[in-house]
């Protein structure tokens, strides 16, 4: 395999694992595989052939998730009830193929099938709370019991001295988002503690001039944690173990969506999903 050949793969691999065509152009809902392959520029085999491997990767992080005792505690009294429609809100850190959320869709899907839950992730890449507001009418289409939120990364990113979306914007948008998903339980993530050091020496970021500081992350947490109330609001910073992290400093690595996940289900395990 040539070195191109091995790189166009990887570029693949990265665009696969957070890009999802269906969502971020809601109009082309419908879209076929073959058609998502070629917004990636991939054929089809080669788009199916990253989805396989990333849903194998998920899988085996799923198998470790189900061996922890603290987890097998959580599936046997679990915070959902049978046949509810779980939802996510958000960003990359969500949209992304092996996403705690997706780790903990999956596992109960293979560890508790008897309670039919369905799990239905609808966060986007690159999302602000703006772009969220704007989209909450897909929320409407699929009718969820409980919803998840986690967003506010992309408003704190910085490309000179100005935040994305001003800090006073993103409280406005949080309260604005916690009173259309209405009627239904929210659970609120604040987001992921950033490396700023790793953010300064990615090319794409760093050298693009982009920027984001743990202050603004540590800021937007306070905001969620605000604007939630009595909503239950859980900070990646908290978790058991730091959060790894890809070498852009900003998203979560395979590693450290383990650990999201095992931080959310132990969230959800003391205090369950909150009730209206």
């Amino acid at each position: 395999m040539t070195q191109t050949h091995t790189s166009r793969a990887a570029v693949l691999a990265k665009l696969v694992r957070f890009e999802r065509p269906e969502l971020s152009l809601p109009y082309a809902g419908g879209m076929d595989a073959a058609t998502r392959a070629a917004v990636f520029g991939a054929t089809l085999d080669e788009y199916d052939t990253a989805v396989g491997e990333l849903a194998q990767r998920r899988d085996a992080a799923v198998q470790r998730l189900a061996q922890r005792d603290d987890v097998r505690e959580i599936l046997a009294d679990p915070p959902f009830a049978a046949g509810q429609t779980v939802v996510a809100i958000g960003e990359s850190t969500t949209a992304d193929r092996e996403s705690w959320f997706e780790l903990i869709g999956a596992l109960f899907a293979t560890e508790r099938p008897d309670l039919g839950l369905r799990f239905v992730n609808l966060a986007v890449s690159g999302s602000t709370t703006t772009q969220l507001l704007g989209g909450l009418g897909m929320l409407r289409r699929v009718d969820p019991s409980i919803v998840f939120c986690m967003i506010g990364a992309n408003d704190a990113r910085r490309t000179g001295a100005a935040r994305l979306v001003s800090a006073e914007e993103t409280r406005r948008n949080l309260a604005l988002i916690r009173d259309a998903v209405a009627g239904v339980p929210r659970v609120w993530l604040a987001p992921v503690p950033v490396d700023e050091n790793a953010i300064a020496r990615y090319p794409y970021f760093g050298g693009a001039g982009i920027h984001w500081t743990e202050h603004d992350r540590s800021d937007t947490a306070r905001a969620i944690a605000d604007v939630a109330a009595s909503d239950l609001v859980i900070d990646p910073a908290d978790a058991e173990q730091p959060i790894a992290l890809l070498d852009d400093g900003v998203h979560p690595s395979a590693d450290g969506q383990f650990e999201i996940a095992v931080h959310v289900l132990r969230a959800l395990g003391a205090g369950g999903v909150p009730r209206l």
